[in-house]
């Protein structure tokens, strides 16, 4: 049957070009899982344009019901938490994948004459990549996502001349309110695939026009080569089967509680990056006063600029890494403080212990509302009512926590426990406080 449907397309839209073009690109050297990477990471590109159409179904980019918007997705839409754990696991993801096939492309020298044109789209995807994780990261409105994306508007600001106009643009005014969300958002759905979709199609125009660069000895890829179907088709297959298992098991398995709603007067809130921007967060630690634009902006634009122009920088005719020193040192050194930078802040986030100020609030609110008058916890307070003191584990879903306390009757029928006026904040702090009470840390 898919043999006569594929028979009626081809002989109206001539396929058969379109087949060889795509499947019987010769690789010299043979197919290699070390060639995974970049279908791995168009797969994620994919994954995060699905799951982020669905996200948006549901999405309000204003200040008033993003925050909002995206609690529903996490507790009412069904498969809601699912989905946006997929995209937010699948952009880590693609970071990765992403970071693998550069560095995959630097060591087998595949930026090397006449793939320098490949190379620079791909640094230029790679920005785009970091771009979307950063106009991302302000959508959920929370004090994570808009203390963090403050941070990183001010860092602009110290670009010299164009600093403060540059400000104003991302900002769309004098501060960052529902201006900038919107406009965030239009960038994070509308302006950045476009550009994304665009420089795939460009980068994967170039690898036809050029060809796979292959392993990086001459004597291995004049052994012969083969198409890239089957084999490669096959380890591809497995290694974007793999990743998406990766994905999903951390999105099923790792919950993405969100902090509170994003409130501009709470000046002591303190945000954390995301583990990709890590590195550049412990980094900001150690430059301060007169030298503070050298990390915020002189250090990443010289960065950009030697990665995007290292096919002209690095003259060696060479693509063997052992006969390239100088720039496999280079390449070395980068990762080597890149990693270090980034060892050290997750060390110390780990070192400092963080409570949630939700919990708290709600610590609080149990006991202005004269909660342990009936219940127990930890061996204080009244016996009439269950004890709490674990109850996280045994009622772990914040939802049931919510409609009891909203209408006790409406989840324990015969409970005596009255009705209290609580405000959504207050029913959130209550809810985290109670989701806090377990045996394990």
């Amino acid at each position: 049957m898919a043999s006569r449907i594929y028979g009626w397309l081809d002989s109206r839209l001539n396929l058969k070009p379109v087949e060889k073009t795509l499947l019987d690109e010769p690789i010299p050297g043979g197919a290699s899982w070390i060639y995974v990477f970049g279908s791995v990471t168009l797969f994620l590109f994919v994954l995060q344009a699905v799951t982020g159409m669905f996200l948006a179904v549901y999405y309000a980019p204003t200040p008033d019901h993003a925050y909002d918007s995206v609690r529903f997705i996490e507790s009412e839409v069904t498969f809601g938490a699912f989905v946006r754990g997929l995209h937010h696991w699948g952009a880590s993801a693609m970071v990765v994948a992403i970071g693998l096939h550069m560095l995959q492309a630097f060591l087998y020298g595949a930026y090397k004459p006449p793939r320098e044109a490949m190379w620079m789209a791909g640094v230029l995807l790679f920005l785009i990549v970091m771009a979307f994780a950063f106009t991302g990261y302000l959508l959920p409105w929370d004090q994570t996502a808009y203390w963090a994306t403050r941070i990183g508007i001010n860092m602009v600001g110290t670009v010299p001349l164009v600093g403060e106009f540059l400000m104003k643009v991302m900002r769309g005014g004098e501060v960052l309110g529902a201006l900038t969300l919107s406009r965030f958002f239009a960038v994070h759905v509308l302006f950045l695939p476009a550009l994304i979709v665009g420089l795939i199609a460009l980068h994967l125009f170039i690898l036809r026009r050029v060809g796979p660069a292959g392993p990086w000895t001459d004597e291995r890829a004049t052994l012969g080569s083969e198409t890239f179907y089957p084999r490669q088709v096959y380890m591809d297959a497995v290694a974007i089967f793999c990743a998406f298992l990766l994905v999903a098991a951390a999105a099923l398995a790792i919950p993405l509680p969100l902090t509170d709603k994003a409130d501009p007067s709470d000046t002591s809130f303190v945000p954390v990056p995301e583990w990709y921007f890590l590195f550049y967060y412990e980094l900001l630690k150690y430059v301060h006063g007169p030298l503070e634009p050298l990390a915020t902006w002189i250090l990443p634009a010289a960065v950009v600029l030697v990665m995007f122009l290292w096919p002209f920088i690095d003259r060696n005719p060479a693509r063997n890494p052992i006969r390239r020193p100088v720039a496999l040192g280079a390449g070395a050194l980068f990762l080597a403080v890149v990693l270090s930078l980034l060892g050290l802040s997750i060390k110390n986030l780990y070192a400092v212990p963080r409570a949630d100020p939700a919990v708290a609030r709600g610590k609080a609110l149990y006991a202005e509302f004269g909660c342990a008058g009936c219940h127990r916890i930890h061996g204080e307070g009244g016996a009439v009512a269950p004890d709490l003191s674990y109850v996280g584990d045994v009622r772990p879903d914040r939802d049931w926590h919510n409609r009891h306390f909203k209408d006790p009757q409406s989840v324990s029928p015969g409970s005596f426990m009255p009705k209290f006026p609580l405000t959504d904040q207050q029913l959130n702090d209550l809810t985290s406080y109670m989701l806090s009470l377990k045996k394990a840390p």
